[in-house]
Parts: C-alpha cells; structure tokens; sequence
C-alpha cells in the first residue's frame, strides 16, 4: 500500500483514516442503540434529537473549521478537533439523562465536522494531486468497511456490555490516532492572515444551515410540512443565506469564498456531491425495511444484504484511485459512476414489484460499483484546482454540500414514502403487516426508487460540465491558483 515498509507517511496517512473513523462509525453504531438508550435515559420521542443535535452541528460548524485550518494549521485544529470529539464521547458514555446526552451529542457534531474538513484537506497536503485519487480510495473502503461493521457492532456492544460503549469505543481509536498525527503528520505553513476572523459570516451560514436542516428532518416527521414551524424555518434560512452572501461580497477574508465557488470544479462538484448524497439514501434507509417487508429479513439480515454496496464501492473506488494516480486523468471515472447508480436506482424500482433478494443484491452491487467512482474523485478533483491555501474551506465547502444533501435527500424521499404508504406502517414490526400494508410499501419504495434515479440522473448532467485537468504529480500551487477563476 506504501511501498514497502510502512513509512512516515505511511503512519500519517493511517492516523488520518483512524481520526476520522470515530465520525463515520458514530453514525451507524448508534442505530442500534437507540432504542436502550431511550429506555434508559428518556422517552422514544427524544431519541430524534441524539441524531438531530449530531448532524445539525457537523454540517454548521463544517465551514469554520475549514477556514480555522486554513489561518492557524490543519494539524493543530485536526489535533484539536479529535482531542474534542473523544472528550465528547466520553461524556456521552456517562451520560445520566438524556438533556446531557443530547447536549454532549451536539458538541460531538462540532467536532465531527472539524474531524472529516480538516483530515480530507490533510490528505491534501500530505500527498501529490496524482496520488490523492489512490489514497481517497483507501480512505472509501475504510468508511465502507465501517458502514458494515458499524451496525452489527453496535448490537454486539448492547447486547454483550452495554449501550454505553457504544461511544467508549470511540476512545481507544482515537488516542491511537492521536498519537499518529501529533509525531507524523506534517505541518505545512498556514496560510497568510487576510484580516479579522468574519465572524458575523460564521454565525450566518451556522444560523441558515441550522434552519434549513432542522427544517429538512422535522418536515413531514415532527411537524407537517406547510405548518407554520416549517414554513418559518425556510423562510429564515432563506433569509439568512440571503444575509450571508451580502455579508460575504464586503468580507475581507470571507468564511465562504464566493470566488471559491465560482470556480467550476468547485462548483460542480459542490452540486454533484448534494444531489449524489440525496440519491445515496433511497438505499440506505429504505432497501433495509423494503427487505424486511417483502422476504421477511431480520434486521441483522437486512443490514448485512446491504455489503454488496460496500463491496462494490470498495473495488470501484480501489481500481478508479489506482488508475488516476497512473493517467491523471479522471473526469470519465464519475460519469461512469453516475450513469450506473442511475442504472441500478431503475432497475430496483422495476425489481421492487417482485421481492427477491438476489435481485435486489445485484441491483445494489451495480450501485455500489457506480457510487464508489464518484464522491472521492470529485474530492480529488476539487484539490487539484484550489490553491494550498485554500484546501481547508475547499473540503468544508464540498462537506457541507455533502450534508446538506443528505438532509435534503431524507427529507424528500421520506416525504414521498410517507405519501404514498399513508399511516398504515407505522408499527415497528414490519415483518408482521398485513397485505394490504405491505403492498403500500413496496409501492411507496418503488416510488422512492423512481425520484431518487433522476436525481442521479442530473447529477450525471452536471458532472459533464466539469473541465478536466490532468492531476499534477507534485504539491506545486495550479496554474493560476488564486485568481478568481469563473470558468476554471
């Protein structure tokens, strides 16, 4: 993998990957939990908010920790970032009530969007542009990886100890990682300060993505979607990021770079990773309890009839990194990738009529093999474009538009479920419908499955507008970097 021996940046590149596994796993090893832990601290209904407090705060913080990196140094705030989320975690392990568990929980979130900006921008600076799509490769079967495991060791944690360690596990890890990044990760020299930190812009992104977060998993769940508290949270995000692009214009040192994002790879990627996300959870959230429905999978089975999207993210990602770091080339790898998960989100809703698991496996293998040539080649892509300097923004930029467009893609895709089953599957027991109620949701899956294959579908069309250029093979600046660059 490193040539050899494992190396300093063999070391370094790993203690990235460990710093950023506790994030990743934090979002699949809870599931399992939850239930105990609402037992045991609280209500059922309170349970939302463990989720809710974590991902609203990741993607809110996501930009000013790209920014931080950029002015004082990725690897003292990466430090910074992991050092916080460990002390979280413990504090969510001792958690007496469920107000301390939510609270803990929401500044885990923080420090999550620190851990994945800075680590993604770390790789940046810890390898040449020619090398970073083979060691996003890496990167993505660690999380795939993780996705599966996840789960399944969240079970074993309840059943076996206790939900508790579901976030002591997080502590090992990260000291290991710790460690790795404090003796091994270089430090290259931050970025020239520009001015006073913009504040005022940092309080207005966090301000409009909390609205329109909240606004995108409260809707259709905890309140309707034309009630007033819905409605009210649109309206002020939208005025909000209405504010911040006003305030963005007159920024000496911008927290969001508006000339960043003009940039095409920027842009396009930006867009392409929101709408590729969104599509990503017709899979995740819905073949589980369409399996469970219509072949009567337990929830351990169902969880683990969804490898052959990992499996199939783990090769296409392994071969798409191996071969751009060989040509430098990479523009084909996401239209490929987007053509087959648009391929196969059409195939399972012409499958889903007809419940069969090996059908459903290919159709999510075919998946998986298209999902893996895009989101880290786009990252790589990104990289290759931005200056240095500004690698840290550049990720928290692509992060957040990750975020958001698996907010948006839950929102949306729960709302279309939701309205085509009607209230009839509302028991836990999915296994145990009636007729009538599983027929509502192989409709209501199929339905999911025709909205999510023409988001695919456009982002495919966006991907197209991206202009290649070839990854260099040295960390040297691109031609050009830093010039306000519309057309790059």
């Amino acid at each position: 993998m490193f040539g050899g021996r494992i190396g300093p940046r063999g070391v370094a590149f790993t203690a990235i990957v460990l710093a950023m596994l506790p994030a990743v796993l934090d979002q699949t090893i809870l599931a399992t939990a939850l239930p105990t832990i609402a037992h045991d601290l609280g209500r059922l209904t309170d349970v939302s908010w463990v989720i809710a407090a974590y991902v609203v705060t990741a993607a809110a913080s996501t930009p000013l920790w790209g920014k931080l990196g950029d002015r004082l140094g990725r690897k003292r705030l990466l430090e910074v970032a992991l050092a916080l989320f460990l002390g979280a975690s413990a504090v969510c392990g001792g958690a007496q009530d469920m107000t301390m568990l939510i609270v803990s929980r929401a500044v885990q979130g923080v420090a999550a969007g620190g851990l994945m900006t800075l680590a993604m921008a770390a790789v940046g600076d810890l390898v040449s542009p020619r090398e970073r799509g083979r060691y996003q490769g890496y990167i993505a079967a660690a999380f795939a990886l993780a996705t599966v495991v996840g789960p399944l060791t969240g079970g074993l944690l309840v059943e076996h100890a206790s939900w508790r360690w579901v976030f002591y596990v997080n502590l090992p890890l990260g000291a290991v990682a710790l460690a790795g990044l404090y003796s091994k990760l270089p430090a290259p020299e931050p970025a020239k300060d520009n001015g006073p930190l913009d504040v005022s812009g940092a309080l207005l992104l966090a301000s409009a993505t909390i609205a329109l977060m909240l606004a995108c998993i409260w809707g259709g769940d905890r309140y309707a979607w034309g009630s007033s508290t819905i409605i009210a949270l649109i309206a002020g995000g939208v005025a909000l990021a209405i504010a911040l692009v006003a305030r963005e214009r007159r920024a000496p040192d911008p927290i969001v770079p508006l000339d960043l994002l003009r940039m095409r790879p920027v842009a396009v990627s930006s867009v392409a990773l929101f709408l590729t996300t969104a599509a990503l959870f017709s899979i995740t959230v819905f073949v589980p309890l369409y399996l469970q429905t219509t072949t009567h999978a337990t929830p351990t089975q169902a969880g683990l009839l969804l490898v052959p999207v990992m499996l199939g993210t783990t090769v296409s990602t392994t071969v798409a990194g191996i071969a751009i770091s060989k040509t430098g080339r990479y523009k084909r790898y996401p239209i490929i990738g987007l053509a087959l998960m648009t391929v196969a989100l059409a195939g399972l809703a012409i499958m889903a009529l007809h419940p069969s698991r090996a059908a459903v496996a290919i159709g999510l293998t075919v998946f998986g093999l298209g999902f893996g040539m895009v989101g880290q080649v786009l990252i790589a892509a990104v990289q290759n474009s931005v200056p240095r300097a500004q690698l840290g923004v550049a990720m928290a930029t692509t992060t957040f538009f990750r975020g958001l467009g698996g907010a948006a893609g839950a929102a949306v895709l729960g709302a279309i479920f939701t309205a085509r089953t009607g209230t009839n599957t509302t028991s836990g027991a999915v296994r145990s419908l009636s007729a009538a109620a599983r027929a509502d949701v192989i409709h209501g899956v199929q339905a999911v499955f025709l909205a999510a294959a023409p988001v695919a579908a456009v982002a495919l069309i966006v991907v197209l507008l991206l202009r290649e250029v070839p990854l260099r093979e040295s960390g040297r600046e691109p031609a050009g970097a830093g010039a306000p660059a519309a057309g790059r």
